[in-house]
């Protein structure tokens, strides 16, 4: 039974990468993602130099491209590649963990809401909607100017605000799943709710949950990057927030210091390029109708 079981998922993950291989853009996106996960992981392989928060060659400040310093260096001297790869680990980690967070809160709201119905999903529902209606990046502000411009605070305020979204995709896909005969039959054999939600509710929305995490991604990194630029990051890690931050500092933009302001924009850019990619190609397989066209 066990081998049967195996053989099943690994025949779902082959028809799962036969799909999305089908969609150039998912593995451009793909690939993009890769490139960066794997050149953060190994940083302290690939970097150059090492990098210290304040730490650096003071004979070398603010000094563009060349043979030694490949993106030039910054106002305290440091490698810019070392820190553009350096923070690629940082913002890469808070984008993730942020992502874990909202996809946690929204689940629990999403399913609840949609299963149970009457006053319970009128209260999630409506607390939902006043979050709704609050612009993000203020609420953000307010929360790390409260809380503090820490690593995992970040996280927090991140995860706190992007949940709405995901919540309200799974109410709806959870109320039409409850219809379903095979709710019905659970239920006639006395079958819990918890028992219910756990073996036939998650299962179906599992693909719907996946695909809005990887489409929300891209948007903490974004979100990360903004308090960070803001000078609300954390300043004892790198990051690609806190170098654009650093870089608009010492005036990059108006002093010409393209080295400085180019490189952490990009990288943003192209991450969050590869997760709309990815969740355009994972959205054609959870949604046949998009396949279609």
């Amino acid at each position: 039974m066990q081998k049967l079981k195996l053989k099943g998922y690994e025949k779902s993950i082959r028809t799962f990468w036969d799909q999305y291989r089908e969609s150039g853009l998912g593995l451009l996106g793909l690939g993009i993602l890769l490139f960066f996960v794997l050149s953060s992981t190994f940083a302290e392989v690939l970097i150059p130099y090492p990098v210290g928060v304040r730490e650096g060659d003071r004979e070398a400040i603010l000094k563009p491209p060349s043979i030694k310093h490949l993106l030039g260096t910054d106002e305290f001297g440091r490698d810019m590649l070392s820190i553009i790869i350096q923070g690629g680990r940082v913002s890469l980690l808070i984008g993730f963990l942020a992502t874990l967070v909202t996809a946690l809160i929204g689940t629990l709201i999403g399913i609840s809401a949609g299963y149970f119905g009457g006053k319970t999903e009128e209260i999630l529902m409506r607390f939902t909607d006043l979050l709704l209606v609050i612009p993000s990046l203020p609420l953000m502000i307010v929360l790390a100017s409260i809380l503090g411009a820490t690593f995992w605070n970040m996280i927090l305020v991140i995860g706190i605000r992007g949940w709405t979204g995901t919540a309200r995709v799974l109410r709806s896909q959870v109320i039409s799943l409850k219809e379903k005969p095979f709710i019905e039959s659970a239920r006639a054999i006395g079958a819990s709710d918890t028992r219910i939600i756990v073996r036939h509710i998650m299962p179906n929305v599992l693909p719907l949950i996946v695909a809005q995490m990887v489409l929300r991604v891209g948007s903490s990194i974004l979100s990360a990057a903004s308090l960070s630029f803001l000078g609300l990051g954390d300043p004892t890690h790198i990051s690609w927030g806190m170098t654009l931050h650093y870089a608009f500092s010492v005036g990059s933009l108006f002093s010409n210091f393209y080295w400085y302001l180019l490189p952490p924009g990009i990288c943003i850019t192209l991450v969050i390029l590869s997760f709309t990619f990815i969740g355009y190609a994972l959205d054609q397989i959870v949604n046949p109708r998009i396949r279609r066209r």
